[in-house]
């Protein structure tokens, strides 16, 4: 059917359809058809296949590969120069030191600890009868005697039971003694058949319950005495009293749970310890070979020496918690420098070896090849020389084999040495001269270094 117009509106209901349009209209209105064009499935539009990247992406990346591998190369093998290199090569400026020499001297062998200092004997001062307290005499924190009077009780209650016990033991030795005649007299009348039986042995009862009551009265005249003579309270040894518990005045009594005061003996003193059980076994050989170990006590820092004393005896067993044994030293302590439970370092001296090589223990380096030294050469270098070590005393450590007396070991700025490492070899006295002359040095200059900053301060403000 051909269209007239080129206008839809005109069209038919037949030729109203979506989608594309075979009809064309021309310049001069009519209609001209036109074929159409078949569209493609979505599943054909997926199986298409997709064109690789152009090869140009590859190439560049290529190319940055090659240019990293090419500057590593450089770098890696670019020429080195020698203030680049580390200190302590082969190589490397000599580096300055002052040897030490090994020497040859007795070193001990230590067992260290930490003990607490305790107190042989302290006694609390408790009043042995019930009485007011009348007089104190005794000074805190003074050193007492045995025997020197402390403290004064009421007297008189005691007094006065002395009195009538010793009255009583006088009325019954005088009834004891007219019993005694009695019986005398009633054993010749008994010879003669004039009393009788039963009155003598009446008689022979009597004497002996008399006795006993005069030995009664003897015991009860003893036990006055002593009460009396609780009166007088005294220290029962030689120490230092501490502080008093109570005041003059008071009612005391032998229940009395402070006392009256804490009397401790300060000279001598022990101090014990704790070592590990192994070593035991040294200890206990060398105390019943008769040897006296000396022990000494050092502050809490370790540095300093507090008093010498010896190692006493050790417990009789072992602490099963802790795997140590407890031992007790003895001090002296004369001059009053430890007080019980004071902390104190404890240095135990258990062997002496004797003529041993002794060596510096700042010295000793520990690394891959184990316990060495650096050894200075004849040749100024150094080398590596490994050690065995035994004991420690203090900065010194004994060599038992790698070194011997007379050789020069390095001891300040070994972590800075290789093996063969050049070295410049100074004497201690020109390693003090430099260090004076620089310090010196620097104190001349001082003056002139304040005066210069001054000046140039002063021409800044006026620029």
């Amino acid at each position: 059917m051909a269209l007239e117009s080129c206008h839809p509106a005109s069209w038919p209901d037949s030729h109203r359809v979506s989608g594309p349009s075979n009809h064309e209209c021309l310049a001069d209105g009519s209609i001209m058809n036109r074929p159409i064009k078949t569209l493609e499935p979505d599943s054909a539009k997926t199986a298409r296949p997709v064109a690789p990247p152009p090869p140009r992406s590859r190439r560049t990346w290529m190319i940055g590969l090659i240019v990293v591998v090419l500057a590593g190369a450089i770098y890696y093998f670019r020429p080195q120069t020698a203030p680049n290199q580390p200190p302590g090569g082969r190589n490397a400026g000599a580096m300055s030191i002052v040897p030490e020499v090994v020497t040859t001297g007795d070193i001990g062998v230590n067992l260290n600890a930490l003990g607490t200092v305790t107190s042989l004997a302290t006694v609390t001062i408790h009043s042995q009868i019930s009485g007011y307290l009348q007089k104190i005499d005794f000074v805190e924190g003074k050193e007492v005697k045995k025997g020197d009077l402390l403290a004064e009780i009421d007297s008189r209650p005691y007094e006065a039971a002395l009195a009538q016990a010793q009255g009583n033991l006088a009325r019954d030795e005088a009834l004891l003694k007219g019993a005694q005649v009695d019986l005398a007299r009633y054993q010749g009348l008994a010879a003669q058949n004039a009393v009788p039986r039963q009155t003598l042995d009446t008689q022979i009862a009597l004497v002996a319950q008399d006795q006993g009551t005069v030995e009664a009265d003897k015991a009860a005249v003893k036990a006055a005495e002593v009460n009396l003579n609780y009166c007088r309270i005294v220290s029962p040894l030689d120490g230092r009293v501490g502080l008093r518990q109570v005041d003059q005045g008071n009612y005391v009594t032998p229940g009395d749970a402070n006392g009256l005061v804490v009397i401790t003996q300060l000279s001598p003193i022990s101090v014990l310890f704790v070592l590990p059980e192994d070593n035991l076994q040294a200890v206990s050989k060398r105390l019943q070979a008769g040897a006296v170990l000396p022990a000494t006590a050092m502050d809490r820092a370790g540095n300093n020496v507090v008093a010498q004393g010896t190692l006493q005896t050790f417990d009789s067993q072992i602490d099963p918690t802790t795997g140590t044994i407890k031992l007790r030293a003895q001090f002296p302590n004369d001059d009053r420098v430890l007080y019980p439970n004071q902390f104190v370092n404890v240095r135990l001296l258990l062997d002496t070896h004797k003529n041993a090589v002794v060596m510096p223990s700042a010295g000793v380096q520990r690394g891959v090849p184990g316990t060495f030294v650096y050894l200075v050469n004849d040749d100024s270098t150094v080398s590596v020389r490994k050690v065995t070590l035994g004991a420690t005393d203090g900065e010194r450590v004994e060599v038992l084999s790698g070194l011997a007396a007379g050789d020069r070991i390095v001891v300040d700025g070994a972590d800075k040495l290789r093996d063969g490492a050049k070295i410049n070899v100074r004497s201690e006295a020109g390693a003090a001269d430099a260090a004076g002359g620089t310090a010196s040095g620097d104190a001349a200059s001082g003056g002139d270094t304040s005066g210069g900053k001054k000046k140039r301060s002063e021409s800044g403000q006026k620029q």
